[in-house]
């Protein structure tokens, strides 16, 4: 009785973590763009931010901190297929999140993380902590992948 017990509780702790909880479509006109920056930085690999579609992956090449003007151009296919999945693992709860600025993104000198996803025409931003300090927990398995993906791209 206590094994099936046991096992009923784990099966409800795993539904909770339903597939719904994350995971966002592409079509052909949405995107989601992810990058990092560093304010305290001289170069272009202080601002690296890149755009994901449904079929490709692009790189802004303007580096510009504030994250308002990107220039984008396509990136290999090979780059687009380590990436693609990155969709997978974006929170839902992200959507309805009423901050636009998660933690402290590079008040520590260690970088933040800009994610931007439209969805027919509907765009939402947020800059986010790189190290997870002050963000959400529901987050962190995000920014990991984040960091993993842009660590993916500039190999």
């Amino acid at each position: 009785m206590k094994r099936m017990l046991f096992f009923l509780m784990i099966s409800g702790v795993l539904a909770s973590c339903h597939k719904d909880d994350f995971g966002i479509e592409l079509a052909e006109q949405d995107y989601l763009i992810f990058g990092e920056f560093y304010g305290e930085c001289v170069g272009e690999n202080c601002v690296s931010i890149f755009k994901l579609t449904a079929e490709e992956l692009f790189e802004d090449v303007l580096h510009d901190y504030t994250k308002q003007n990107f220039d984008f151009v396509e990136l290999s296919e090979d780059k687009f297929e380590q990436v693609k999945d990155l969709v997978d693992f974006f929170p839902n709860q992200l959507l309805n999140e009423e901050k636009t600025i998660l933690g402290c993104p590079d008040c520590a000198d260690t970088g933040g993380l800009f994610i931007q996803y439209s969805k027919d025409g509907d765009v939402k931003s947020w800059s986010m902590d790189k190290l997870k300090m002050g963000a959400p927990s529901y987050l962190y398995d995000f920014i990991d992948k984040v960091n993993e993906k842009i660590a993916l791209i500039n190999d």
